[in-house]
C-alpha cells in the first residue's frame, strides 16, 4: 500500500500553472477541448429551455436531465472497462464523434420543425450511454497524454476548460435562442465537436504513454470494487468525494432559490451568482495547476475549507455578498475533485486506470442526481440556507472521519484536530487493553 498522505506524485519537469501544455498531445486535446466544452454548455442551455417551452414543464425538464444522468450511473464502471480493454484514444475519438452526431440529428429535428419532447429525452438519453463511455476514457487519457509526472497539473486545466465553457456556453446559447432558435445552439454543438475530435486524430500514438490492454476474463468489474476497497487511498477519497458531489454538484439549486425567494433578483440575480460561481471555479482551477504535488491531506483540508465557506455564504446578507462568497466556495470546491481525480488516477494499476474512473464517474453522476431532490426538498421546508448549511455541516463531518480513516491506514494524521482525536481514542483504547 502507498502511504500516499504525504505524496504520490513525483514533481514535473516544468514547474507553473501551465505546465502540461508544454506536451504536444495535451496541447492539441485542449485547444480541441475548449472549443468543444463551450459548445456543449450552449446545447445544455438551449436543451432546457427547449423542452420548457414545448412542455411548460420544470418536471419535464428535470426528467430529460435524470434520463442523461442515469445511463452514466448505471453503466459508468462497464465504460471504464471498454477503456482499459481498448486504446483510449481510439475510445474518445468513437465517443466524442458520436455525440457530435447526436447533436447534429438534433439540430436537423429542431430546424425542421419536427422535433418533440420524446425525440429529445432519448437523445439525451443517448448522450449519457456515450458519457458513461467517454468519461472514463477521457480522465485514463490524460495520464496518457502526459505521464503521472503532470497528470495533477493536466486534470487542472482540463478542469479550468470547463469552467471557462461554463461561463462562455451559456452566454453563446443565450444570444442563439433569442436571435435564431434552439435549433442553432445545437447546430454549433455539433460542429464544435471536431475540434476535439480533429484534435485527437491529431495526436500520435507513439507519444503517448499508454499501457497494455487489459486481457478479457471474468470478474474484472468485481476485481476493481475489491482494488477499491483493500486500498484506502482509493476508498476514502471516492467516499469522499462522494459527500461532496452531493451538495457542490446542485449548488444551482439554491441559488436559484436564493435569487427568487431571498434577494427578489430573478432571472438576472440567479445569474449573477452562478457566474460568480463559476468564476471562484476557475480561479480554483488555475491554483491548483501550480500545485507539484497530490496530498491525501490536501483533500480533507479542502473539504473542510468548502465545508467553511458553504456556512460563511449562508449568512451573507445581501445578493452582492453572497456573490463574494461564492468565490471563495468555487476556489476551493473544485481543487477537491482536482485532488481527488489526480490521486485516485496514480494510485490506480495501469491496468485498471479505466475501471476505477469508472468508479468515480458513477459516484460523481450518482451522488450529485441523488442530491438534487434532497437539497430541494430541504430548502421548500426550510429555505435556501438550510441547503448550505446542511452541506456544511455534512462534508465537514465526512473530512473529519475520512481525515481519521486515513490517518489510521497511513500511520500519518492530515490534521491537528484529527491528530488530537486519534491521540485520545488511542489513550483510550490503551488504557482499556491494561
Amino acid at each position: 500500500m502507498t502511504t500516499a498522505l504525504e505524496t504520490t506524485e513525483p514533481i514535473p519537469a516544468h514547474a507553473g500553472t501551465f505546465a502540461s501544455l508544454h506536451v504536444r498531445s495535451f496541447r492539441l486535446y485542449f485547444v480541441g477541448q475548449l472549443v468543444s466544452n463551450i459548445g456543449t454548455w450552449a446545447q445544455r442551455v438551449a436543451q432546457d429551455w427547449l423542452v420548457l417551452t414545448l412542455t411548460h414543464s420544470p418536471t419535464a425538464v428535470g426528467v430529460t436531465t435524470a434520463l442523461q444522468f442515469l445511463p452514466t450511473v448505471l453503466l459508468g464502471m462497464q465504460g471504464g472497462l471498454i477503456a482499459d480493454r481498448l486504446p483510449k484514444r481510439r475510445v474518445v475519438l468513437t465517443t466524442q464523434s458520436s455525440m457530435g452526431l447526436c447533436a447534429g440529428i438534433l439540430a436537423a429535428d429542431c430546424l425542421t420543425g419536427f422535433v418533440q419532447v420524446w425525440h429529445i429525452m432519448l437523445i439525451a438519453t443517448v448522450l449519457g450511454a456515450l458519457t458513461a463511455v467517454d468519461n472514463p476514457a477521457r480522465q485514463a487519457f490524460l495520464h496518457d497524454m502526459v505521464g503521472p509526472g503532470q497528470l495533477r497539473n493536466a486534470v487542472s486545466l482540463n478542469a479550468a476548460v470547463y469552467q471557462i465553457g461554463g461561463l462562455a456556453g451559456p452566454a453563446v446559447s443565450a444570444v442563439l435562442i433569442s436571435l435564431v432558435g434552439s435549433g442553432f445552439a445545437f447546430a454549433v454543438n455539433a460542429a464544435s465537436y471536431a475540434a476535439v475530435v480533429g484534435a485527437v486524430a491529431a495526436i500520435r500514438a507513439a507519444s503517448l504513454h499508454a499501457s497494455a490492454p487489459a486481457e478479457r476474463c471474468t470478474g474484472q468489474l468485481r476485481s476493481a470494487l475489491s482494488e477499491i476497497r483493500r486500498r484506502p487511498e482509493l476508498l476514502w477519497p471516492l467516499t469522499l468525494i462522494g459527500v461532496v458531489c452531493v451538495f457542490s454538484s446542485n449548488l444551482t439549486v439554491t441559488l436559484s432559490a436564493y435569487a427568487d425567494f431571498v434577494f427578489r433578483h430573478g432571472a438576472a440575480g440567479y445569474g449573477f451568482l452562478t457566474c460568480m460561481l463559476a468564476i471562484g471555479s476557475l480561479i480554483g482551477s488555475l491554483v491548483s495547476a501550480r500545485r507539484t504535488h497530490t496530498r491525501l491531506r490536501n483533500i480533507v483540508e479542502l473539504a473542510m475549507a468548502m465545508a467553511v465557506a458553504q456556512l460563511l455564504a449562508c449568512v451573507m446578507p445581501s445578493l452582492w455578498s453572497l456573490g463574494m462568497a461564492l468565490v471563495l466556495l468555487g476556489a476551493v470546491c473544485v481543487p477537491v475533485g482536482i485532488s481527488v481525480n489526480a490521486t485516485v488516477q496514480l494510485a490506480a494499476t495501469e491496468q485498471m486506470r479505466g475501471r476505477i474512473m469508472g468508479v468515480y464517474t458513477a459516484i460523481t453522476c450518482g451522488t450529485a442526481a441523488v442530491g438534487g431532490p434532497v437539497l430541494g426538498a430541504v430548502e421548500d421546508r426550510f429555505g435556501p440556507a438550510a441547503g448550505l448549511v446542511l452541506g456544511g455541516v455534512v462534508v465537514a463531518i465526512a473530512a473529519t472521519l475520512v481525515g481519521w480513516r486515513l490517518a489510521q491506514a497511513t500511520h500519518a494524521l492530515p490534521a491537528p484536530i484529527v491528530r488530537t482525536e486519534l491521540t485520545r481514542i488511542r489513550a483510550l483504547v490503551a488504557a482499556r487493553a491494561r
